[in-house]
């Protein structure tokens, strides 16, 4: 069930994000909004309301979140880099298949050892992203950054990465710690951002943050607490292949989208895909 909580969430990250994509005019000031909700929602799981207090397992914590809550908002700039530069389709392939990374970083780093129907799933599953966001003569942009679109996809899948890291080296007790200095680290560099930019802030760019908050912090919690349970090389492909299902739903039903036939085949892809990554 946290799989499925986590693949909720973030779904409605996404949602909630495509819904204030008329209203929101300063991009930093709702993330930093974001993480000032995340990073309150992590600090009230804490059972030891003292963030930083010497025990087991709290340096690994701390510098790992500090090392993904950098990742966090590089992440997102690097997908505005590439949007500006390679238009949003291309760019949203590669951020997909940023699912690559945490995978192959099961296997080869962790030990994991899937089975030939999780293996045909994944391939399956990244055939069905590329499908789905890779439709020919939609791509923006006429000079096409290779450089940038491989960062795009290796940082966005190291960021992801770093819930399994922490799932294998951390300790139990200090998780939420690990999920506060995450949010605190990001919130930090969004408000650095968003005053260096001086843009101007409006109310709105704080009520969505404080909607997408919410939501978000719970995909990055139950992520992390789906990977105690199942075997990476599950969790991520269902983690991003579930959500892309749910958020094309929503795409038909809220905001009356036309599904291509390439996406509909992708979407049937991903269905098959789900179901091998499934079988044990």
């Amino acid at each position: 069930m946290n799989l499925v909580f986590a693949v909720l969430a973030s779904s409605a990250v996404a949602i909630i994000m495509r819904l204030g994509e008329k209203h929101i005019k300063n991009n930093f000031a709702m993330f930093m909004a974001n993480y000032f909700v995340c990073s309150l929602i992590a600090f009230l799981f804490m059972e030891d309301k003292r963030p930083f207090a010497p025990q087991e397992g709290m340096t690994f914590a701390v510098l790992l979140g500090l090392g993904s809550g950098c990742l966090y908002l590089l992440s997102f700039m690097l997908m505005k880099h590439n949007i500006s530069k390679n238009g949003v389709m291309l760019s949203s392939v590669f951020m997909k298949l940023g699912v690559l990374v945490p995978t192959i970083m099961a296997v080869a780093a962790f030990g994991e050892k899937p089975t030939v129907f999780n293996i045909v799933g994944f391939v399956l599953a990244v055939a069905a992203i590329i499908i789905i966001y890779l439709e020919p003569g939609k791509a923006e942009g006429s000079k096409r950054s290779g450089v940038f679109l491989l960062l795009l996809l290796f940082v966005s899948g190291l960021t992801e990465s770093m819930a399994n890291i922490y799932d294998n080296f951390g300790v139990e007790a200090v998780k939420d710690h690990f999920l506060f200095c995450n949010f605190l680290t990001a919130l930090a560099l969004a408000g650095i951002m968003t005053i260096v930019t001086r843009k101007r802030i409006t109310w709105k760019d704080l009520v969505f943050g404080v909607i997408i908050g919410v939501p978000n912090y719970f995909a990055s919690r139950f992520l992390l607490l789906a990977l105690q349970d199942l075997k990476a090389v599950i969790v991520y492909p269902i983690y991003n292949v579930g959500a892309i299902v749910l958020i094309s739903l929503a795409g038909i039903l809220l905001f009356k989208e036309k599904l291509s036939v390439r996406k509909v085949i992708g979407i049937i892809m991903i269905i098959g895909a789900l179901i091998l990554l499934n079988i044990s």
